[in-house]
This record gives C-alpha cells, structure tokens and sequence, in this order.
C-alpha cells in the first residue's frame, strides 16, 4: 500500500499523546478513534490502559508494525517522537501546532528532514487531519457533539485551514451532503495538496473535491495535479488571501507564501479549473454537482410562480454568462393551447400563483429538448403546489438527464418538498440567485 492509502485507509493506528479525558485534545482525538474499524494503540507513559484500551509506554512497545501514527504533543518533543517511529510506522499525522506558523521554522524543517530519512510520510504539522466515514476513521480533536460528521458520500474536502474545514463540514451535514474523504492538511511540510489531488483522482468513492487552499509550495505541481484530477472528477477551488491583509493573515496561519492572487486567479482561468469566489458560492456548487453530473451547454429555461423571482434567476444567470433565451415559437404555441391566457408563455414561463403541479411537468416536458438546464421557482405558499411535485420533477430528471435545480421559499409545505426533491437527488437552493449558480456548476459552457 501506499502511504496515501494508509493515511486514508490504515488497518491500525497509534495515539502518541493519548490522554484519558476529553479535557485535553489526546482524549478527544482517542475517543474518535474508539469508532475505527481497525487497531487502535494508545502511547503515554503514564497510564496501563486508556478508554479501555491497552495503553503503552512508546510506540516500540506495540508488537509489530502499525499502518498510521497520529502525534499531539508538543512541538519541542516531535523530533524524537518521530524518531521513535523508524521502522514501525510508514505513515503520520502531526496535529502539534507550534512550527513554522509560529516563526519555528528550524524546527519544521528539522522534522521534515527526520521524516525524510526515516521513510515516513507526513501530514502536517498544524493540522486536523484525516475523516474517513467508509473506515470510520477520524482523527479530529473536535467533539462529535460540537462538530457533527457528515455521512458517507462523494465529496471530498481539502483545506489547510481546521476552521474552515469545520465550517466545510457543517455545511455538508445541513446540506444533507456526504462525504468520501476529509482532509485537514495544515502546514503541508511534506503531504501536500498535490499529492492529495493525485490520490482522489483515482479514489472510487470521490466524484467532487472541495479543495480550501491559502497557498502551494510547488505551483506548477499544484495546477498540474489539479489539471489531472478535474479531468477526471468535478473540482472546485476557493482561494483565500486574495489581498494584502489576507496574503499576511495566510502567512501567518500556515507558515507559506500567499504569493499575488492576481496570478493564482489568471492560472486557474487559463487551465480551466474551477474557482468559486466565496465560500457560498463554493457549497452551492458542491451541493449541485454532488446531487448531479455536469452536463454541456449554457441555454437555461426558469419555469415560476412569481414573476419576481423569475427576474431576479435571469438576471444572475446573465451575470454567470448563462443565456435565457426565448422559447422557439412553436413550443409557445403549444404551451399557450395547454395553458389558460394569463399565463406569461416566455422564458421565464410565469404559471403564476393559479399553478397546479401537473402544469411545470407540462412545461418541462414540452421544453426538455430546447434548453440544456432548468431552474424551477416553486412559491408554495399557493394550494396548488403540493409534495406531488416532487414526484414529477423526479421523473422529468430521469427521463431527461438534464440539469434541474430548484429554488422553494421557506413558507408552506417547504421543509416536506426539499426533503422529497433532495432525496431524489435535486438540489433546493433558498434563494432564486443562489439556484442560478448551483445550476452554473453543472453547466460546461466550453
């Protein structure tokens, strides 16, 4: 195995730093592991046993080799920690803070060079690691009860920020998205993005990568392996530090180089990787693309029952560069047999607030071969909008293969539409703006 399937995919793991309460980091981290389908070896000298498991002194002690060390100790004792790893351990992740985004730089380099002699492969320093549901490996020193994991999925999340990867998963949770694999790489002295991005490239269980990055050592292995990756899998990527103050807080945070936004933004552009423009935009593009496959094409059809809304979908579907066009005269010409006159027969088609579900299957139906994607406004607080719904856009979506994405005022029957639509795998945005750019990620206008 390699050392990035061990990372992910360990049969045993060793805790240097496990401690007996939840007080301190080392008890949070070991009862995580307490749900690891594998071996789990708690190191501190102090203690025989911990969360009852058998504890040891070192980690020479444990009777043979172990797949993943997980180090939370002080920064000054690593180096010999990691010393003491030589020839039982190929894989580790160091959670210490305390290195080069405190100015410690010697000493991350010191570490960085133990790891490199020994043959041990490193995630970190400054990081939260690894989640993996389909192994149920976590070694997050957050509390399942202050940080509630998302269930097993298709997206992964790479990020060097621990808050923002907590933020990350919060959002997969309420957005009843789940997850393949979860990263918190931290400081990246040596396991870094790229080597990430190559990994998930091939990893069955991903088919989107949310990728959190406020700088890359290696640029041209970065756009190389994310070239790589997006060929093969939906990716998306939120650059922070884009100004002056950002670029230092980034510097601070991690300990590397920003570098000008400027460049990142123009590299991202010319090889055509993806990049949201803030974390929104970013988990509204995750929540469609984990629902749906991308599909080819820029021509939107908005179905409505508010004419305001509908206005307001067209206008940010110009601002994305999506065109609304006009429906071909002889689909108006059918609608307008099927539909009574006060009906708006456009694009957008305004069924008005005297809708009855059958008539946006009506619409669907008759259009789904004009436009490449469909943004259907439902206001439900009109009689005519019921769970049923659910049901035809379920079947339109089948049938058609096509893109559709809804946006549901919270008011009525709201919360019990979502949940069916979303369990059929549409994603339900709460605003007519933010359905327009979760539409625009399935959307390849190249």
């Amino acid at each position: 195995m390699s050392a990035l399937d061990l990372l992910f995919n360990p049969k045993s793991v060793v805790l240097v730093g496990a401690a007996h309460t939840e007080i301190k980091f080392g008890g949070v981290i070991l009862k995580n592991l307490l749900r690891f389908r594998g071996k789990v070896f708690p190191v501190n000298p102090k203690y025989r046993e911990l969360m009852g498991l058998q504890a040891y002194p070192s980690v020479q002690e444990i009777p043979g080799p172990v797949d993943l060390a997980v180090i939370i100790r002080p920064a000054p004792e690593v180096p010999e920690i990691l010393r003491g790893l030589n020839g039982k351990v190929q894989c580790a992740i160091i959670m210490s803070s305390g290195f080069a985004e405190v100015g410690q730089k010697v000493l991350q380099d010191e570490i960085k060079a133990i790891g490199k002699a020994i043959g041990i492969r490193i995630l970190g320093p400054n990081c939260m690691g690894v989640f993996n549901p389909r192994a149920r490996l976590d070694t997050f020193f957050l509390t399942q009860e202050r940080l509630r994991r998302p269930r097993k999925g298709n997206v992964a999340i790479l990020s060097q920020s621990g808050a923002i990867l907590s933020c990350l998963i919060s959002v997969l949770r309420d957005s009843n998205i789940g997850a393949s694999k979860v990263v918190g790489y931290g400081n990246a002295m040596d396991i870094d993005v790229s080597d990430l991005n190559d990994y998930l490239a091939h990893d069955a269980d991903t088919d989107v990568v949310v990728s959190y990055i406020e700088s890359v050592g290696d640029g041209r292995r970065f756009i190389e392996s994310a070239k790589r990756l997006s060929e093969q899998k939906s990716m998306i990527i939120l650059k922070a530090g884009k100004g002056e103050s950002g670029q230092a807080a980034a510097y601070s945070h991690t300990g590397r180089l920003a570098g000008r936004y400027e460049v990142c933004h123009a590299v991202l552009r010319q090889f055509a990787l993806r990049e949201a423009a803030d974390f929104d935009e970013l988990m509204d593009a995750v929540k469609a693309l984990s629902y749906q496959r991308p599909s080819k094409g820029s021509r939107v059809c908005i179905i409505t029952n508010g004419g305001g809304s509908g206005v307001l979908a067209a206008d940010e579907c110009m601002r994305q560069g999506l065109a609304v066009s006009p429906l071909p005269e002889d689909k108006k010409e059918r609608l307008g047999q099927k539909f009574p006159h006060f009906f708006g027969i456009n694009n957008p088609v305004d069924l008005t607030a005297q809708v009855m579900d059958d008539e946006y299957g009506i619409t669907l139906n008759v259009l789904r071969d004009d436009y490449d994607g469909f943004l259907v406004i439902a206001l439900p607080n009109v009689l005519g909008i019921t769970e049923r719904l659910g049901g035809l856009m379920k079947d339109f979506k089948e049938s058609s293969r096509k893109p559709v994405v809804l946006h549901i005022a919270p008011s009525g029957i709201s919360a019990k539409l979502t949940a069916r639509l979303e369990k059929a795998r549409i994603p339900v945005y709460p605003s007519p703006e933010r359905a327009v750019r979760g539409l625009r990620a399935l959307l390849d206008r190249q």
